[in-house]
């Protein structure tokens, strides 16, 4: 189960506290956290986010940790792959799309 699905489902649960506020805008926060964090949108669609972030501790805390999950993320540096497993990522690929 991925994070932000794992996220939602706790924000589902019947022994999550809310503060003032509908499960199902902490849920449509949360489908909206990729975009956020990406800054791909609105600025009112944004301080909307804010505003919710600030009155809902959970949501805020999921944030930050995804921020620094995402932040550490960006410091490992790839695997170099092998001109042999290129060429067999390459050939599957185009197998699986129906051109090899």
């Amino acid at each position: 189960m991925s994070t932000a699905r794992r996220a939602m489902a706790i924000h589902r649960s019947p022994l999550h506290p809310h503060h003032g506020h509908s499960k199902a805008r902490c849920v449509k926060v949360l489908r909206r956290l990729s975009a956020y964090l990406d800054d791909e949108l609105s600025v009112g669609i944004c301080k909307e986010i804010r505003k919710h972030l600030g009155a809902c501790p959970n949501c805020e805390e999921f944030v930050a940790s995804l921020r620094q999950t995402v932040s550490l993320c960006g410091h490992v540096n790839p695997a170099p792959l092998s001109p042999a497993f290129k060429a067999r990522l390459r050939t599957q690929i185009l197998q699986a799309a129906g051109r090899g």
